[in-house]
């Protein structure tokens, strides 16, 4: 079934609930606003551009799901770059998620995303049951200057996805005109 934007369902984060609850359900909300943002679209506006930016909306739904893998799999846990990451020459090619993501078509881009996001949650919750959002990561910071808590982690990622949703907001706008949330 094609995504629509009718058929996401975002659930807004509680109220009030404890930390890791209202971190996760704040997560869970921008990553139900980029699918959101990109639903029902095909490959041809996926690939489409708001000048200056080269920025794509297929190429934020790779990207992300590249980020997905790095923080919460090989930062987080120490695990290996998973596929298709594992075999980019990222010295030659920096940005290759972005690049490559128009070879791609928007099936295999939402489940690249979708896929990354379902590891992300299995790598949460194990890093939860081990030692709660105080659980440091197995790999340290480029800096050299520590490593991160789960929950730094989980900060980042609403950071990261807020970030490209507002960009996701004016691409969109831009392709056909929908705007919202």
């Amino acid at each position: 079934m094609t995504e629509t934007p009718a058929t996401i369902e975002r659930v807004a984060p509680p109220l009030a609930a404890g930390e890791a609850s209202t971190l996760i359900a704040f997560l869970n909300y921008h990553r139900d606003t980029l699918r959101l943002k990109t639903a029902g679209l095909d490959a041809a506006q996926l690939n489409a551009t708001l000048a200056p930016s080269t920025m794509t909306l297929g190429g934020m739904l790779k990207h992300l799901a590249l980020v997905e893998d790095q923080w919460f799999s090989v930062v987080l846990l120490g695990n290996e770059d998973a596929d298709p990451w594992r075999d980019v020459d990222w010295e030659a090619e920096r940005d290759w998620e972005w690049h490559t993501a128009a070879q791609d078509t928007p099936e295999q881009l939402r489940r690249l995303l979708d896929d990354a996001i379902d590891a992300s949650d299995r790598c949460v919750g194990r890093a939860l049951s081990d030692g709660g959002l105080d659980q440091l990561s197995v790999r340290e910071s480029r800096r050299g200057n520590g490593r991160f808590s789960l929950r730094w982690i989980l900060v980042h990622m609403i950071e990261e996805y807020a970030r490209h949703n507002g960009h996701a907001d004016l691409i969109r706008e831009s392709i056909d005109g929908t705007t919202g949330e």
